[in-house]
Parts: structure tokens; C-alpha cells; sequence
């Protein structure tokens, strides 16, 4: 019973880290319906950019959570930046254009990010020191969840829970609803459209900078090519839960974590992917619009 609590914990943890990620693709396909494969290199950026912050910090004379605190906020910055800068760069001009167009410019980007990284960096696996530290009321059970576990299961239960009310309860939030059901027609009721989209985008890289931070400081390293490989299983976690939902990209993120922890401690590690890609093709034939997404009408 002990081995599946650990099991379940750790699908839950790794889930979480999907659905961060996923969270940043779905707000950007539910607005303007562009899979944004740059996302997974903004990820990647936020963890340098924490990890390069830690460095300094630690030589000025900081220490324990201040340390989490200074990173992740100069993360979240600098990543959303980057995430303001590609939309108005490389998505905005071609938004009018045929849906191959932009989608050819996010896997350019995708691909230039990673090699403007690896030569401004290295190809090697750098050591990211360990940011969030040990609580000490989780002692009892720190042999089934400790606290690195427990601070990305919270803030992605947060983050949804926040994202949620903005879009729901908020005048942006409104905006975006707008923007997402006629663009044309929210320019005409005075929406300023590309300030919206550009937030849209700013939130995405800013969760998933803090994703970033939180993942490389629970695995302890970091490296040019984690953004590709973490953002196509975001990205999966995105399209299983229903992309553009936001329940739906936290469901599909645990779904998919869940799939991945149960394979490879029931089966073999070996056969993790076979699985939970299995499962995505499963209920995309029974709901092909995912667990919690709904289906779309094509505009002619």
C-alpha cells in the first residue's frame, strides 16, 4: 500500500509540473488558437535565468527561501519579456495568415531559443541548487512527500484556482473571454485586441518561468534541451485535459503524471510514454475534444 501512496504522490507531482506548462499553452490556444511550440524554451529560459540569480545571490550572502523568492520573481520577469517579445516579433505580424504560417514561425523560434541557449550556455547538464528547503511540520511524512512535492502540488492547485477567477470574475478576464469568441467584434466594442493578447502571452511565460524554477530546483539540474522535451508533454497534458480549458489543462497534466508514475512502477520505466501516449489516443477517440474540452465549430 506504501509503494502505491508513493506511486500516486509522485504521478501527482510530475502531473503538476505538466499542468504548469500546459497551463501557459492552453491560454494561448483558447484566445487565438496558436500552438505555441516556443513555450517549452521559455520554461527552459526561466530556469537559467534562476539559476544564474541563485548563483549571485548566494556570493551577496542570501539565503534558504529569500533565495526561491529572488529567483523565481527575476524568472518570471525576464520570461515574460521573452513571451511579450516573441508574440509581437513573430506571432503578430503573421495573425491574419493561413494557420500554417504562425505555426511554422512558433517551431523556428522553438528551435532558435534552444540554440541561442546552448551557445550562449553549454550542452552540459548544470547543477541547480535545491531552493526550496525542508519543512519542518512535514517530517513526520517526509518519507512519502517532502516539501519540494508539496510546494509544486500547491501552487499549480493555486495557480488554476487564480487563473480561473481572473478569467470569470475580472474585466480582463472578460476581454479575453471576448477576444476568444470574436476578435473582430471585441476591436468594435472597444477591446484594444493585441494588448490582450500580449497579456495572455505574459501570463503563459511567467507560469511557465515559475514551472521552471520550481521543476529544476526539485530534479537539480538544468539544461538547453529540458524545454523540448517537458513541452511536448505539456502540451500532451494540454490537449488530454481539452486545450483551452484551464480545469481541463490541470486534469490532463495529473492524468498524464499519474499514467507515467503507474507504468513505470507497475511495468517498466521502459514502457511510460507507450502508456500514457496510448492514453491520450484512447479518449481522443471517445471525446476528441478531451476529457473536459469542447468541440468547435470550423469558421468557413
Amino acid at each position: 500500500m506504501e509503494y502505491f501512496i508513493e506511486l500516486f504522490l509522485s504521478g501527482l507531482t510530475r502531473g503538476s509540473i505538466y499542468a504548469l506548462i500546459a497551463l501557459g499553452y492552453t491560454m494561448v490556444y483558447g484566445i487565438i488558437q496558436l500552438i505555441n511550440f516556443a513555450h517549452g524554451e521559455i520554461y527552459m529560459i526561466g530556469a537559467f535565468v534562476a539559476l544564474i540569480v541563485a548563483g549571485v545571490c548566494t556570493i551577496y550572502g542570501f539565503a534558504g527561501v529569500s533565495v526561491l523568492i529572488i529567483a523565481a520573481i527575476a524568472a518570471v520577469i525576464y520570461a515574460s519579456a521573452y513571451g511579450y517579445t516573441l508574440e509581437k516579433i513573430a506571432y503578430r505580424p503573421l495573425r491574419g495568415a493561413p494557420r500554417l504560417s504562425p505555426l511554422i514561425s512558433a517551431i523556428g523560434m522553438s528551435i532558435f531559443l534552444q540554440n541561442y541557449v546552448l551557445l550562449a550556455q553549454t550542452s552540459d547538464f548544470l547543477p541547480f541548487p535545491r531552493l526550496i528547503p525542508d519543512f519542518e511540520f512535514m517530517e513526520p511524512v517526509a518519507h512519502i512527500i517532502g516539501s519540494p512535492e508539496l510546494v509544486i502540488l500547491v501552487t499549480t492547485v493555486v495557480t488554476m484556482i487564480l487563473l480561473t477567477l481572473l478569467i470569470k470574475k475580472t474585466k480582463v478576464g472578460k476581454a479575453m473571454r471576448a477576444t476568444q469568441q470574436d476578435m473582430s467584434m471585441a476591436r468594435l466594442v472597444g477591446i484594444n485586441v493585441d494588448r490582450i493578447i500580449s497579456l495572455t502571452f505574459v501570463i503563459g511565460s511567467a507560469l511557465a518561468a515559475i514551472g521552471g524554477v520550481l521543476v529544476a530546483s526539485y530534479i537539480g539540474q538544468v539544461n538547453f534541451y529540458i524545454g523540448f522535451l517537458a513541452g511536448v508533454k505539456a502540451f500532451t497534458a494540454a490537449v488530454l485535459g481539452g486545450i483551452g480549458s484551464i480545469p481541463g489543462a490541470v486534469l490532463g497534466g495529473l492524468v498524464l503524471g499519474l499514467t507515467e508514475s503507474f507504468a513505470a512502477g507497475y511495468v517498466s520505466s521502459d514502457y511510460e510514454d507507450v502508456f500514457a501516449f496510448g492514453l491520450l489516443v484512447l479518449i481522443l477517440i471517445l471525446r476528441p475534444a478531451g476529457i473536459l474540452g469542447k468541440a468547435r465549430k470550423q469558421k468557413v
